[in-house]
């Protein structure tokens, strides 16, 4: 077993020439509570279905103070966004806030900047490491350049379905706020220093979920790369 496992990132430490391009990663941070998300909500929802993209609907919590609490919020998702607060020097978190690759960020009811972003980041040079997953259990990202400062892997578990979720309280009473891509989990995996890498996953907490592991620089930096199991 330890055998296989030192081959397995010995093959990494190789260059990867048919590895497959990362894709460009967006993530929409919104809440079922905010009266002005619709639109974002309904956009990030069309570029998840768009090939090279992936896109990913964060909840958070600090609107729930309103009269509704968001039911897809966890505070760790709250605590990513206020990551990019700092790193990209912005007064205060807000919804509806779309984040693209990790570098670059805007109104998430801005249609056409939150586009105009996304095809930006798919013209840049990618030095993205291979990520291969071995059943559910353990994930291998391969080498690249690394960021000063390091990166980190992260694990996060979507729900790949369009969901409608009723409100009955606060600013959205009576209204169907669809979502899709919902993320449901999101874990440190641990620090990528431009090495191959293992790291073990641990057990999903709900079934249906998709499975993605990011590679990004510390503390709410720039996308480095982004794979998903292959079918």
């Amino acid at each position: 077993m330890r055998k296989a496992a030192l081959f397995s990132l010995a093959m990494f430490a190789l260059p990867l020439a048919a590895a497959a391009k990362s894709p460009v990663v967006v993530e929409l941070y919104t809440a079922q509570g905010c009266a002005s998300c619709g639109e974002a909500n309904a956009h990030v929802a069309k570029l998840a279905d768009k090939p090279g993209i992936l896109a990913l609907t964060f909840s958070v919590d600090y609107w729930d103070y309103l009269g509704w609490a968001d039911t897809f919020a966890k505070p760790e998702f709250t605590q990513r966004q206020k990551a990019y607060v700092a790193k990209l020097a912005l007064r205060e978190p807000y919804t509806p806030q779309v984040v693209v690759d990790g570098a670059a960020q805007t109104v998430g009811s801005k249609a056409d900047k939150v586009d105009q972003l996304v095809v930006q980041a798919g013209k840049g040079a990618r030095n993205s490491p291979d990520i291969h997953f071995v059943g559910e259990t353990r994930v291998y990202v391969g080498s690249a350049h690394a960021p000063k400062g390091g990166g980190e892997a992260w694990l996060i578990r979507y729900d790949p379905r369009e969901q409608g979720v009723a409100v009955k309280t606060g600013d959205n009473k009576g209204q169907t706020i669809p979502q899709k891509n919902v993320v449901r989990e999101l874990v440190r995996l641990g620090a990528w220093r431009g090495k191959p890498t293992s790291f073990r996953l641990p057990p999903a907490l709900e079934e249906g979920l998709k499975t993605l592991v990011l590679v990004q620089a510390a503390h709410g930096g720039r996308v480095i790369g982004a794979g998903e199991p292959r079918a």
